[in-house]
């Protein structure tokens, strides 16, 4: 009974989690930064093929 007991008060495990749920944030947030940084290079390129276009022709 003092085995079982004793893993309730373990915080272990309650730690772990938060580590992980820290982790989990920090990526959705890189993620998502990287997206924007993306779709703004993608976004760059294609105006510098569109004018490079423009001035060959």
């Amino acid at each position: 009974m003092t085995k079982i007991v004793g893993l309730f008060r373990s915080e272990t495990a309650a730690t772990a989690i938060e580590y992980g749920l820290i982790a989990a944030f920090i990526a959705v947030g890189c993620i998502g930064a990287f997206t924007a940084i993306a779709d703004s290079t993608s976004t760059k390129w294609n105006t510098i093929e569109t004018e490079s276009t423009k001035a060959m022709n």
